[in-house]
């Protein structure tokens, strides 16, 4: 499919408004060929004293009339195609959002937030100047054009005409070269756009980290660099409308020389009345418009091209993760899963994340999965929420292949505690009921008390109306981790996915929430995955990942007796704790000695 193609669907839904703005213009277009016409009809009257005060009169309220009908025309032709090219643009927003929410996780790995706005935003904006003002120029630069020029053959002079019309064949050669070199350049100025957006957005994002380790100076370094490749690719498209425009003023004052030259002589020598005269050189000025809005017309449409190649690429791209035709929805998710010969191999990687996985989990299980950093404990969750595709029969929910259940049943199903913990921008209130579709403040009292973030948040100054700033930044860490945990708790879903939900969370706080969960989800399926063996040594089913596979599976005194990976972790956490008590208890000492002296 190409640009126009591409463009030209949603162009279509909009036919009515583009047709009556065309008219419309058509219109306009038309009436402005009387003006000169009427003017030259005054000067020859007057000239020739064959025109009296009445005929005057007529001419000036037809002129009246012309300019109310050039009001109101410029007035509609502007309601109709702008408003139109707003829609689509509108529409495409729209399309490009939906579809964005299709795409696998996957993809917003391989592509960056910056680019991604950058089409949403600048290239969007390309697109409706290529489809709106770019439409009218193109009418302007033809239709009016062959009109004034036809107009100006048979009410003055052939010769004259075609005389005047060379300079401007000069200007239509040019400006389609201009439009290819214009294409290229603007598409690299929109790369470069879309990599300076990026880098700012992970600059604020990640400030923190810049300012802990001291790299603002450095970061601005950078920001610099990338600030002057932007503004190179800029200037690269403003030196060559810088070229372009000039000579089109030059060549459009050489048209009007040769008219004020080649035309005052068939004045002077009778071929042409004086009238005609005024009339043909503002006939010449009505074409310096379309000759204008032809360049104007070939930037915007070289521009527009570019970026419509740019939003192509993102509808290009198919969506990994989908209903396959064989999906039938559930009539009840009881939570039993099936991990049958498991195995995954991450995009790019040539080694398995996770390797011949089989466990068999019946509902109402708690399941605890614990292993060292980047043996696969998200990917083995992700795969369950299909945030990944997997080989049909290895996960089975309630004896179903996890592939014939309908995305929106599966997730609907499952409540999900991510690692990031990320919260949006907007009340604690909304953030909580995000996934509930409902701000019901009992149940998300409810939901908050289990999660132990209940009281934290009624001793805010707004208590639940708190806005808690872009990925929840006014919140610790504990805070955003128990609200998060509060959020999937009010789904009820029969699936409840804990992804070392509870790692900046207090001890205290960590076993209370735990005894809350127990009561709460009794019945239910409950995934937990942790680093801290205190976090999941009471759930019913232990296993322990190492090198993406499922090295031991059992309750916590069966891995104890086993001797092997996991009692090695659990005695040297319990060593690490010690150790930190004793530091504990050494500081305390130390500091009791020191205040001891100095008041002796």
């Amino acid at each position: 499919m190409n640009s126009f193609t591409f463009l030209f669907q949603y162009i279509k839904r909009h036919k009515y408004q583009y047709t009556a703005g065309i008219i419309t213009l058509f219109v306009v277009d038309f009436a402005n060929l009387f003006i000169p016409r009427l003017t030259g009809t005054i000067t020859d009257g007057l000239t020739a004293h064959s025109l009296d005060w009445n005929g005057i009169r007529l001419c000036l309220l037809a002129i009246f009339g012309l300019g109310l009908t050039l009001a109101l025309g410029r007035f509609l032709w502007r309601f109709f195609l702008f408003g139109a090219s707003r829609s689509i643009e509108k529409e495409l927003r729209n399309d490009m959002f939906r579809h964005l929410e299709k795409m696998s996780v996957e993809y917003y790995n391989e592509h960056k937030t910056g680019d991604l706005m950058t089409r949403f935003t600048s290239d969007l904006n390309a697109i409706r100047m290529a489809i709106g003002p770019a439409v009218i120029c193109v009418f302007d630069a033809s239709v009016m054009t062959i009109m004034v020029i036809c107009q100006m053959m048979y009410y003055v002079n052939i010769r004259l005409t075609l005389l005047a019309i060379i300079p401007m064949l000069l200007i239509c050669a040019g400006e389609i070269y201009y439009g290819k070199i214009m294409h290229a350049r603007f598409r690299e100025r929109q790369e470069a756009v879309s990599d300076l957006t990026d880098f700012v957005q992970e600059s604020f994002s990640g400030v923190r980290v810049i300012k802990a380790f001291v790299r603002e100076r450095s970061q601005m370094r950078a920001f610099a660099r990338a600030n002057r490749h932007t503004m190179d690719k800029n200037l690269n498209v403003v030196r060559l409308q810088a070229v372009v425009m000039p000579l089109l003023d030059v060549i459009i004052g050489l048209s009007s020389l040769i008219t004020l030259v080649y035309g005052g002589y068939l004045a002077l020598v009778g071929e042409i009345t004086l009238g005609r005269f005024v009339a043909f050189n503002q006939y010449i000025n009505m074409l310096v418009w379309p000759m204008l809005a032809c360049g104007d017309a070939i930037n915007m449409f070289s521009q527009g091209s570019a970026s419509t190649r740019r939003i192509r690429e993102i509808f290009d791209e198919k969506p990994e993760i989908y209903d396959r035709k064989d999906v039938q929805p559930p009539d009840e998710i009881r939570g039993d899963i099936t991990f049958s010969h498991l195995t995954f191999i991450h995009r790019g990687h040539s080694e398995p994340t996770l390797k011949d996985i089989n466990l068999e989990i019946p509902a109402g299980t708690t399941l605890a999965i614990i292993g060292r950093t980047g043996n696969g404990k998200s990917t083995l969750v992700n795969l369950l929420l299909r945030l990944y595709n997997t080989k049909p029969g290895m996960i089975l929910i309630d004896g179903r292949d996890i592939n014939t259940i309908p995305l929106k049943a599966l997730r609907e199903n499952i409540a999900y505690v991510p690692q990031d913990n990320f919260l949006f921008s907007d009340t604690l209130k909304a953030n909580i009921a995000f996934g509930a579709g409902e701000e019901d403040m009992d149940a998300i009292t409810c939901a908050t008390s289990v999660a132990c973030i209940h009281e934290n948040i009624v001793s805010f100054p707004d208590g639940y109306e708190t806005i808690v700033g872009e990925r929840g930044v006014t919140l610790s860490g504990g805070q955003k981790q128990r609200s998060s945990i509060a959020r999937a708790l009010m789904k009820d879903s029969p699936i409840l996915i804990l992804d070392d939900s509870l790692s900046a969370v207090d001890t205290d706080t960590e076993e209370r929430i735990l005894k809350n969960l127990k009561e709460n989800r009794r019945g239910k399926t409950t995934l937990l995955i942790a680093h801290r063996i205190s976090t999941i040594q009471n759930a019913d089913v232990i296993m322990v990942l190492e090198d993406g596979e499922a090295k031991e599976i059992g309750n916590h005194e069966s891995l104890m007796a086993q001797n092997g990976i996991y009692r090695d972790m659990f005695e040297k956490q319990q060593l690490e704790a010690a150790m930190g008590e004793e530091q504990a208890v050494w500081k305390n000492g130390a500091d009791d000695t020191e205040r001891g002296g100095m008041n002796g």
